[in-house]
């Protein structure tokens, strides 16, 4: 990879402002200054510094985001924040993006990525990989809706949707509960409740696959996964 290339993509910089580093014999590469942009370097070898401090080569990174409501699940929007626009430069910089889609007023896990691979494998319908949603229900949530839910659900488009397996947590006027499914179809959660003849109030996803929705985390902020974490997808 050219060196400037290398030195851009990790976040330091503009092509341009790399240039003016090198310029100035402030880029080595194993211990010798270097003044050429175009120099290829071995990124997994190579030992490439600014300022005497070490560039450390990623190609993917992975961020869990606490998403908020308000804020769409998109990478760029003429009118709407976007999850991207919460994160700071130095992972803008990788163009990540969001794996799937949380409704604009859906809180909850969301997974930001720029591995095409993994988002592939976690959004596939042959994968079926559950997604658990807690969830307000303006009405009265009974066990006969356990029993739709697990035999599937006709949504008002005539689509029939796979079983989904609802939890019942308090069952009153505003009921709460979970669901997981494994599918993730437009407004799914909201429109197999409509198909009871009940409505979403509130809605929060939890986890998706192995990857829980760590709890600690404030709405808006993100981090990156941890290994452990990693190991799991």
């Amino acid at each position: 990879m050219r060196l400037d290339k290398f030195v851009s993509n990790m976040g330091f910089g503009s092509r341009k402002e790399v240039k003016g580093f090198l310029k100035k014999g402030a880029i080595a590469v194993n211990g010798n200054p270097v003044k050429d942009p175009g120099l290829h370097v071995d990124v997994q070898n190579d030992e490439v510094t600014l300022l005497g401090e070490p560039i450390i080569y990623r190609e993917f990174i992975y961020l869990m985001m606490h998403k908020p409501q308000g804020v769409i699940s998109a990478t760029e929007d003429n009118r709407d924040q976007t999850v991207i626009d919460l994160l700071d430069d130095e992972y803008r910089h990788f163009e990540p993006f969001p794996v799937g889609r949380l409704d604009k007023d859906t809180e909850g896990l969301l997974l930001i990525t720029n591995d095409g691979k993994l988002t592939h494998e976690l959004l596939s319908p042959k994968k079926e990989v559950p997604k658990m949603y807690y969830a307000h229900i303006d009405g009265v949530v009974t066990e006969d809706d356990i029993e739709r839910f697990a035999e599937g659900v006709t949504l008002e488009d005539g689509y029939f949707t796979k079983p989904g397996i609802l939890r019942i947590l308090k069952s009153a006027e505003v009921s709460e509960i979970e669901l997981t499914i494994t599918e993730g179809k437009f407004h799914q959660v909201k429109r197999m409740f409509e198909a009871v003849g009940k409505k979403v109030v509130y809605l929060k996803r939890m986890s998706m696959g192995p990857l829980k929705l760590d709890e600690g985390l404030p709405l808006g902020e993100y981090r990156e996964l941890t290994k452990e974490e990693l190991a799991m997808l």
